[in-house]
């Protein structure tokens, strides 16, 4: 496995995947995986079948670490296929992926339309399920949770910031916030959440509805709602899509900040190389696979790899 958090083993064949042949690993790694891991995929459009108790693991996850790696994840995958229709009219819009998203790492997905990058990030937070594989976020394989038990780990361990903001016209940008809170009958840690709202800097906007709020100010407060519960990780669908380039530069600048300041993971998919920069890993994919990926990218270095991707 690269540091980076790709697992450097080869693909199944697609049909042998599918019919659940187990996928063996390459030369140096052991055969024994970590307790809850399954060996293998599920057949295509079964779902992913739930894993053993989790054991020792590293200490950010409380559970097995992937394929033995030691590196600490937020969240994970391993042989994913989402897939769609069948025969003639089949369509893999995840075709065998495995990957690891660091914890207190800021990861970019980026790809052609239809590469399957917003589907990886809705099947890594819970809003899709997968048709074989499994995935993690810590040391929950979410195949194994009921919708109820799956609804209460997305209001407490996964935060999500959208394009449109989907904050709550008739709520106050202070309600708004704190919604998932409230929600899950928790009680916000004040001392927290005024240093979330001190560093998006709206502290005088609070008592503000959505309508009287900016497009930088309104995604400052889905920003700040993602933060509020202190969750495992962030998943952001192009959430500064609807910004202007100065505004969408200050909300990339604080969810950076995020990341190297309270310690946050986020994964974003994006189409813009600008944006991408501004993480610490981008992952390419193509067809439904992770195809590279770079680390400490630049904007000139990302628009170059998605000019030639899938040459």
């Amino acid at each position: 496995m690269s540091d980076s958090g790709n697992f450097d083993f080869e693909s199944p064949d697609p049909a042998q995947a599918a019919a659940g042949v187990p996928t063996q690993p390459p030369a140096g790694m052991p055969n024994d995986l970590p307790a809850g891991m399954p060996a293998t995929a599920e057949p295509a459009m079964a779902p992913p079948a739930a894993p053993a108790a989790p054991t020792a693991g590293p200490p950010s996850l409380g559970g097995p670490a992937p394929l033995g790696s030691t590196v600490d994840f937020a969240a994970y995958c391993r042989n994913a296929f989402k897939i769609y229709g069948e025969g003639d009219t089949e369509v893999r819009a995840l075709n065998d992926v495995t990957v690891g998203f660091e914890t207190g790492k800021f990861t970019s997905i980026m790809g052609p339309s239809g590469s399957g990058k917003s589907t990886l990030m809705q099947c890594m937070a819970g809003l899709d399920s997968l048709s074989a594989g499994q995935t993690y976020v810590g040391s929950v394989e979410l195949g194994s949770l009921k919708d109820k038990e799956l609804t209460m780990l997305r209001r407490s361990q996964i935060g999500f910031i959208f394009q449109a903001f989907n904050l709550i016209p008739t709520l106050s940008a202070q309600e708004n916030i704190t919604l998932p809170l409230d929600l899950a009958g928790a009680t916000p840690d004040q001392q927290w959440l005024d240093q979330v709202i001190q560093t998006v800097g709206l502290a005088d906007r609070m008592g503000h509805r959505p309508n009287e709020l900016s497009g930088g100010q309104q995604q400052r407060v889905a920003v700040a709602r993602a933060l509020a519960s202190r969750p495992d990780i962030i998943f952001g669908d192009e959430p500064t899509g609807n910004l202007d380039s100065k505004t969408g530069a200050e909300i990339l600048e604080f969810m950076q900040r995020a990341v190297r300041e309270f310690h946050q993971t986020i994964v974003m998919v994006t189409h813009d190389p600008v944006s991408a920069s501004y993480s610490d890993r981008v992952l390419f994919l193509a067809d439904g696979a992770i195809v590279d990926e770079m680390i400490n990218p630049t904007a000139d270095s990302v628009f170059d790899k998605m000019r030639h991707l899938g040459d």
